[in-house]
């Protein structure tokens, strides 16, 4: 008999194709995310659960006893409870790789967006207010030969580090938990304490993942170490990043501006500071949010849960579970 699999999230019809070839599967049919109570339910008998954010913890693998395996379709999961999960001998899996290149654009389109204060500049139009002799008004920052700070070394952050340095002439200085010869080779990357990165580099751009130790990695004394010139990026995870104290650095003009993805609460509220501020560029979690690559992430996600299924090795375990 085939395994049973519960799917949590809306995937294409070639992903459901694919699994209804190896599985038996059920699927959240309703408008907007599952309600965790009706998740619950639906996993009563389930041996798999493909997943795009839901929280794992222990009341949910309390009420699946039958789960073998969580595929997740995305690069982060902090929503995974990996003690809860390794006790019960829990396969997690995720789609790390095939959204690199993706998510590497949309942050050289922040880095764009700011330094040339595109968002705040098309409302200055759009509004009436452009007129001539509008001169030093209409003045951005200059990106290209500048020198570009990495917090996190991966293979996104040498997918941007590629496009920078290639596209714009732009010098690295990285810092990350293991040196990457490799970038150092291919783009000149310069390895650098953090301290120094932030003295030096012109754009910060943070790709850590969230766990306890990168949690408000990023506060006030970060800030207060960049350029007022500087520009910082976080299209990593929101809470690695005190918005309060980035709140602050833009109002005190500490730092040029931002471009943000992510926020630690999300969706942001329509009345947080950092929306009414017009040096920083907002935007909903966009990283991987191309119909391309979203299919392909459900494809890879479908993949890794029915090989953790059938018995064969998956790819894609994440590293904490891994045997």
């Amino acid at each position: 008999m085939k395994p049973h699999v519960y799917v949590a999230c809306k995937i294409p019809d070639e992903t459901e194709s694919y699994l209804a070839k190896h599985v038996q599967y059920r699927k959240w049919e309703g408008p907007g995310a599952i309600p965790y109570e009706v998740l619950l339910e639906e996993l009563a008998e389930a041996d798999g659960l493909l997943t795009s954010g839901n929280k794992i913890g222990l009341e949910l693998l309390s009420r699946a006893p039958k789960l073998k395996a969580v595929s997740t379709m995305s690069v982060g999961y902090n929503h995974f409870d990996l003690d809860a999960m390794k006790e019960r001998g829990i396969i997690g899996t995720h789609t790390p790789n095939v959204l690199d290149d993706t998510v590497a654009d949309l942050i050289l389109a922040l880095m764009l967006a700011v330094c040339r204060r595109v968002p705040e500049l098309d409302t200055y139009v759009k509004q009436g207010q452009w007129k001539k002799g509008d001169n030093d008004v209409l003045f951005g920052l200059d990106m290209h030969h500048k020198k570009l700070g990495i917090i996190g070394m991966g293979r996104i952050g040498e997918a941007v580090a590629q496009r920078a340095h290639f596209g714009f002439g732009m010098d690295i200085v990285y810092h990350n938990r293991h040196r990457k010869p490799d970038a150092e080779h291919k783009f000149g990357a310069k390895y650098a304490e953090m301290n120094d990165l932030l003295h030096e580099a012109d754009f910060v751009v943070l790709m850590t993942p969230l766990t306890p130790q990168t949690r408000h990695l990023f506060g006030r004394n970060e800030f207060a170490q960049m350029k007022p010139t500087g520009i910082f990026i976080n299209a990593s995870r929101g809470p690695v990043v005190d918005e309060e104290a980035l709140t602050e650095a833009l109002q005190q003009g500490q730092i040029f501006g931002a471009g943000l993805d992510v926020f630690e609460r999300e969706p942001v509220q329509p009345d947080h500071t950092l929306l009414q501020l017009q040096n920083v560029v907002t935007l909903p979690h966009i990283g991987s949010a191309t119909a391309q690559t979203r299919n392909d992430m459900a494809m890879l996600a479908a993949e890794n849960l029915v090989s953790a299924l059938l018995g064969a090795d998956p790819q894609n375990v994440v590293p904490e579970l891994r045997k």
